[in-house]
């Protein structure tokens, strides 16, 4: 007598927001995170001076010609405003994509490996964590003046490490739960299971954990620039320009005061966001 053949153990989907959208980001922070991207992006196009020659008398208050007025050397504040968050963003966005991809790829992989070699990457791994995030960004920053790469390699590096330990969290949970071990019992390949099973079911994970690192990516790459270790020269900077204008903020605000707020702003919409992925996440997991 035969028997007809037990169906494949169904793979879980991932949880999906309600029609009720209530799950979705706030439209105001949303908003106001596009708002300060784009500033940042495509503000060098709408420069209506040079952001690097003196124009006039520093610290200069707002007028007909420069609405901003002028900083420390009589440049113009709102053409280096437009101009000074490009870099930033983009540099922090670059740090964050590779901080990304080398903590998926080392999370995954600590977890797919057996327990001790897993054990032994992630201590590996660690040994970057025990360092200060600061004191890479200023040794790497600091031996390669004026280098973008660098100043990427170390955020990447700052903040590799903790991606490395949270995606290799959530790879374990998969690994162990039923339907992957379903997967292996009727013969899937490891290289399917982690195709079709794992990385399908940690992309949530993975994708608040970026949120994460973008804020952090963000917090270090403007204290770079307020060290004096962001763009090479006299390029416009937001943190290079919070410093520069500090010591003059009693005659004239304005130079050191918006490129304070253009990054709080950012800084607080984009780790607002994160939060509310991180709970969307949850709920989803939930």
């Amino acid at each position: 007598m035969t028997t007809a053949p037990t169906p494949p153990h169904p793979r879980p989907r991932a949880a999906r927001p309600g029609p009720g959208g209530r799950h979705r980001p706030p439209l105001l922070t949303a908003s106001m995170t596009l708002l300060v991207l784009l500033l940042a992006l495509l503000g060098p196009l709408a420069a209506p001076h040079s952001p690097t020659a003196p124009l006039a008398a520093p610290f200069q208050q707002p007028d007909g010609q420069f609405l901003l007025g002028t900083d420390v050397l009589g440049r113009d504040v709102l053409s280096r405003l437009l101009g000074g968050g490009r870099a930033l963003v983009l540099t922090a966005l670059a740090g964050t994509a590779a901080a990304g991809t080398v903590g998926l790829a080392a999370g995954v992989l600590a977890a797919m490996v057996s327990r001790r070699l897993g054990d032994l990457l992630v201590r590996c791994v660690d040994a970057l964590a025990v360092l200060p995030a600061l004191l890479v960004v200023l040794v790497l920053a600091a031996g390669f003046p004026g280098s973008d790469a660098a100043l990427i390699a170390a955020v990447a590096l700052a903040t590799a490490p903790f991606s490395t330990r949270v995606l290799r969290a959530a790879a374990d949970t998969v690994l162990s739960s039923g339907y992957v071990e379903a997967a292996l019992a009727r013969g899937d390949t490891r290289r399917a299971v982690l195709r079709h099973d794992v990385l399908p079911n940690i992309a949530g994970p993975a994708l608040m954990d970026t949120a994460l690192r973008l804020v952090a990516s963000l917090h270090l790459t403007a204290t770079a620039g307020f060290l004096g270790l962001g763009p090479a020269g006299a390029a416009p900077d937001w943190g290079r320009m919070v410093s520069e204008n500090a010591p003059g903020a009693t005659l004239a605000v304005t130079p050191f005061l918006a490129p304070a707020l253009l990054l709080v702003l950012l800084s607080v919409c984009v780790g607002l966001l994160a939060g509310r992925l991180a709970d969307t996440v949850g709920r989803g997991a939930a």
